[in-house]
């Protein structure tokens, strides 16, 4: 028997504090691609949407893909955004009718739209109050999630990444594929239960490159051998969203079919948020200060091995603005050169720039337009155009690998032996080639920055001689009590020591 799955992608990580609105052109302008056209992109890639796909191989589904849908991390999702992309999947879901078996969505988990706390949970409700009660559900979620219990009283399988750097989503969305496929095949009867910690975030944001943060989810996939026990999800929060529900949780999918697995999936979950409590205090990144920062990039040796500067809390990928330049300003000051910085986020600059041409001299104000309260204001900048571009390039890393994305108009303007990109659309560091599409080597730097908080690792860390973080002071700062939370729950860490 061949069974009709519908699947859809619906992704974005709002952050509370950015002023404006991710509206309906931010999506279109990352990716807002329907049916044939995301699985064309997207199918044979790692994303979930590729996962999906391998699942409904595996099991000879019959599968219709809706949409995929994903925008850069940012302010609050627009209603018009949300119920359009929203009513997408929820138009299909109605269409397939009884002929649909089984729904599986690639979402986020921190979607804060403008008219209520919980997207994902408002997705969720909208397709059962279509599909009934019982159709089985499974939604993959970023490791940044902050699951509800709306969320998980919507849906019977939650699987979320075990990898940040994000490795895994394909991986991922094969899972719960198969984990779908055994409802549908009547060997399972799959619950979610939750366990919240009273933290804005795990200790180290789920990096797993850290040693006690790793053991985490090295223990969630020895749990998931455990007879009765399907999914194991740690969801290390998302700080930079103020809602009532916000910080770490632990989900445990497991089989009600099973005798004793909801009491093991309960005794699982709580000692898991209660290692994350006991490790709260073990951070593993040693922030500094913009001059000191400064002063190691100055002063490191020019070896074919960069010394990479990751500007923390002016990540994209977080949110942030992308124009702090707290950080720039003490480069130039200490007169580091040969380097690079990637990126500013400034359409007006970049669109200046473009009514040049390469080689010119340009004077210009470049950065914190935006909000210069969060990590500096604009700086009044003299250098020479080096490179104009329209912003396109193809990922060959582990994160973006054959992905083609676009900043934009883009430029890189050089300024006292520093080379700046300059970018319209926001967008983290997550791949090489976003620098080397636009004549920026990295080997022949003696630093580089980059505007990311972990994910840059993937592709950067194993060319980089050196990595070390900066705290600019930028919207993401590691700092939380520089943001006026109103709707978390209190008390919460670390917030109330």
């Amino acid at each position: 028997m061949s069974f009709r799955v519908l699947t859809a992608e619906f992704v974005h990580e709002s952050n509370t504090f950015k002023k404006g609105k991710t509206d309906l052109d931010a999506f279109r302008r990352e990716t807002l691609d329907l049916g044939q056209a995301a699985i064309e992109r997207f199918g044979d890639v790692n994303a979930e949407i590729a996962g999906f796909l391998d699942a409904g191989r595996e099991a000879g589904w019959s599968t219709r893909h809706v949409v995929s849908a994903h925008a850069t991390p940012g302010a609050r999702v627009s209603r018009e955004a949300f119920d359009h992309i929203a009513g997408l999947i929820c138009d299909a879901a109605r269409e397939e009718g009884e002929d649909l078996d089984g729904i599986l969505l690639a979402l986020h988990g921190s979607m804060v739209p403008d008219f209520c706390e919980d997207g994902e949970g408002e997705l969720l409700s909208r397709i059962r109050a279509i599909v009934g009660p019982d159709l089985p559900i499974a939604v993959t979620l970023d490791l940044h999630a902050m699951a509800t219990p709306l969320m998980v009283s919507q849906a019977q399988i939650f699987v979320s990444y075990k990898t940040y750097p994000h490795i895994d989503m394909r991986e991922i969305g094969c899972q719960a594929g198969r984990l779908l496929h055994r409802v549908l095949a009547g060997t399972i009867h799959p619950r979610t239960l939750r366990v919240h910690i009273p933290m804005l975030d795990e200790a180290n944001a789920g990096r797993t490159d850290v040693t006690e943060t790793k053991a985490l989810y090295d223990r969630a996939r020895l749990h998931e051998q455990e007879p009765g026990i399907l999914a194991v999800s740690i969801n290390a929060g998302f700080s930079e969203a103020d809602i009532e529900e916000a910080g770490a949780t632990v989900l445990v999918t497991y089989d009600e079919a099973t005798a004793g697995s909801q009491t093991r999936a309960q005794v699982i979950a709580d000692g898991l948020a209660a290692t994350i409590w006991e490790q709260r205090e073990q951070v593993a990144n040693d922030f500094l200060s913009p001059a000191d920062a400064a002063g190691i990039a100055k002063d490191f040796e020019l070896s074919g091995r960069p010394l990479v500067i990751a500007d923390y809390a002016d990540n994209p990928g977080a949110g942030a603005y992308g124009d702090a330049t707290a950080l720039l300003q003490a480069l130039l000051a200490a007169g580091a050169t040969q380097g690079a910085f990637a990126p500013i986020i400034d359409p007006e600059a970049a669109a200046l720039l473009h009514r040049h041409r390469a080689g010119d001299t340009v004077t210009l104000e470049l950065g914190g337009k935006v909000d210069p309260t969060f990590g500096g204001g604009p700086l009044t900048l003299t250098g020479q155009i080096m490179c104009l571009s329209d912003g396109s390039y193809t990922g060959d890393g582990p994160i973006l690998g054959g992905i083609t994305h676009s900043f934009g108009p883009t430029a890189v303007f050089r300024v006292a032996g520093i080379d700046i990109l300059v970018v319209s659309i926001p967008g983290q560091m997550l791949d090489l080639q976003q620098v080397r599409a636009f004549g920026i080597e990295p080997t022949c730097l003696r630093f580089l920055v980059v505007k990311s908080m972990q994910h840059f690792r993937a592709a950067f860390e194993p060319l980089a001689a050196k990595v070390i973080v900066c705290d600019s002071g930028a919207l993401a700062t590691p700092r939380a009590e520089l943001r006026p939370y109103v709707r978390v729950r209190r008390p919460i860490w670390p917030l109330d020591k």
